[in-house]
């Protein structure tokens, strides 16, 4: 992903869950996705998807059992 689709992810995710703390960041020898945090927590990966011509982000988010309680 670019500089600046990351940076259009990072606002669009800070203004729909208004968490300011929200950060994407590029991961190290991928460039289909990027990692979020919300300050030093992973929160999840959003990949880019561009098949078809159509382009998307799919972010996807692991909730582990014991954090529901």
């Amino acid at each position: 992903m670019t500089r600046q689709e990351i940076n259009k992810l990072e606002n669009y995710f800070r203004s729909r869950f208004n968490v300011p703390a929200i950060e994407v960041r590029q991961r190290p020898q991928k460039d289909d996705s990027a990692e979020v945090y919300i300050g030093d927590e992973f929160i999840g990966v959003v990949f880019r998807d561009d098949e078809d011509g159509d382009l998307s982000y799919n972010f996807t988010m692991a909730i582990l059992d014991i954090d529901l309680e």
